[in-house]
């Protein structure tokens, strides 16, 4: 569990329609300035299909396991299977965890909450982690909630104190540690890191 919350710390989420320029040139920055897990995100308008979409995966799977990086897919059990993911994440209207569980008895499961009412009808004792949020308003996701505040980091803590956090949602290199100073063992972003101009700098302040 420990050694989990260490490598949750900086989590990158991409996919190639979050990028100006090519994902693997970011993704190669960003492994070199310190992230330590990475999603695979391919999901929205503009988003890769089909075989693109699985080319890229292996480009970014390969890039992630020679540097030690979790690799999560993002809602996809069969990507995550053919791409030989560490783990998968899934929200809460996505595939049911039950079912990723028993597709991936060995795999690590992560579950979007927003507020305490997704947490009570989850089965939390199926997933190895939780992203909390969204904590800021957030314009990445095209189906991202209201944001939900630090408030909803420190409740999750004190509700579930063991599970690994990492918060989602509006964050940056300039309010991420509020959000590691709420509770959360980790901090997600996207934007952050593919338009930042310098990467390595961002990746620092996270």
């Amino acid at each position: 569990m420990e050694e989990l919350k260490k490598r949750l710390r900086k989590y990158f989420i991409m996919g190639s329609q979050n990028c100006n320029r090519n994902p693997v040139h970011i993704l190669k920055e960003a492994i070199q300035a310190g992230i330590t897990a990475f999603q695979y995100r391919e999901k929205g308008e503009g988003s890769l299909l089909g075989e693109e979409k699985l080319n890229l995966g292996k480009q970014l799977r390969e890039m992630c396991r020679e540097s030690n990086i979790l690799f999560i897919v993002n809602d996809d059990l069969s990507l995550a299977e053919q791409l030989d993911a560490d783990g998968i994440h899934v929200g809460q209207n996505d595939c049911s965890v039950e079912k990723v569980r028993q597709r991936f008895p060995n795999k690590i499961i992560g579950l979007s909450v927003s507020n305490i009412e997704e947490v009570n009808q989850s089965r939390i004792d199926l997933v190895d982690y939780l992203g909390a949020g969204p904590i800021f308003t957030t314009t990445t996701k095209e189906d991202a909630k209201e944001a939900v505040g630090l408030e909803w980091i420190e409740t999750l803590r004190q509700t579930i104190p063991d599970i690994p956090i990492v918060g989602i949602g509006g964050i940056n290199e300039n309010n991420a540690h509020s959000v590691i100073e709420a509770g959360a063992d980790g901090v997600s972003v996207i934007s952050a890191i593919t338009q930042a101009k310098n990467i390595h700098e961002v990746v620092s302040r996270l």
